[in-house]
């Protein structure tokens, strides 16, 4: 079986989230999809099976070296790379478990670009015991979070909660204990826990704890950054249609999410990145 691997959100050479991606012409099984991705070890792996014969239309299923993910924007970003360069530049249509979305395959000189259109996003507010329960996680204390924003839950095709932090050296120290991170996680019924520092109303310096999934943190959330544009959008915040999410940073390896939105409530977000082939 032939399972691409490329680095979504990349910045040229280097930086970016590993995923897998598996271009199929039959179904396979779960099981077997969940054997593929713990080998392939990336946090996520995507498995796009073929609906038709003209190559525009794909089901679509990601599964973690631990579980399976209603969607993931990094391996997703990968896959329109993927279909790029199999297929050719154009927009595809993605069945997902819950959802269907798009993405775009975009020329590029020299780089493989994706574009997707994400799921509908929603955000409610965290619960007590959500929120006692992640800054615990984080050993977190009130002070340490930024008033500027309030912690969410937060929805763009997957469930993570949104603890916004007032200080970049917090941000950068974050640490936790792997199998304590799967308990919460999975508790509350988490994908991940996305900490943000604020560096203006459209630019921000983020990083996802991915425990549910085996993996302590990702380098890119493409799922995490269309659910935290919603919720920006629904907290009323001034976006002015376009956010830059840098991510990675502080685990070597910078990634760069472009987003794009409208004030449609619950609408749809658009994630952008750049993606390289790893050898």
């Amino acid at each position: 079986m032939d399972v691409q691997r490329i680095a979504a959100f990349s910045q040229g050479p280097k930086g970016g989230n590993p995923a897998g991606v598996v271009l199929l012409q039959e179904e396979i099984n779960a099981s077997e999809m969940a054997r593929i991705a713990a080998e392939v070890g990336y946090s996520e792996t995507a498995f796009a099976v073929a609906q038709d014969k003209t190559g525009s239309a794909w089901r679509v299923r990601y599964f973690s070296p631990e579980s399976e993910v209603p969607f993931c924007g990094h391996a997703t970003i990968a896959l329109g790379a993927a279909l790029g360069q199999h297929q050719g530049p154009g927009t595809y249509a993605l069945e997902l478990n819950n959802s269907a979305i798009t993405v775009d395959a975009i020329p590029s000189d020299g780089e493989m670009m994706a574009r997707l259109s994400s799921p509908p996003t929603k955000s409610t507010a965290i619960q007590a015991q959500e929120l006692k329960d992640v800054m615990s996680l984080f050993g977190l204390e009130p002070d340490d979070l930024d008033p500027k924003l309030a912690p969410a839950r937060i929805h763009g095709g997957a469930d993570h909660i949104l603890l916004p932090l007032k200080s970049r050296a917090k941000l950068a120290a974050m640490d936790y204990d792997l199998d304590a991170g799967r308990r919460v996680m999975r508790k509350h019924g988490l994908v991940t826990v996305m900490l943000v520092f604020i560096e203006t109303d459209q630019s921000f310096v983020v990083r996802n704890a991915f425990a549910s999934g085996g993996v302590l943190e990702d380098p890119a959330t493409g799922a995490a950054a269309a659910a935290f544009a919603g919720y920006l959008r629904d907290a009323g915040w001034p976006h002015g249609g376009a956010l830059t999410i840098r991510q990675g940073e502080d685990m070597g390896s910078p990634s760069l999410i472009q987003v794009t939105l409208d004030n449609t409530p619950g609408a749809s977000v658009q994630v952008s990145g750049s993606a390289r082939p790893i050898a």
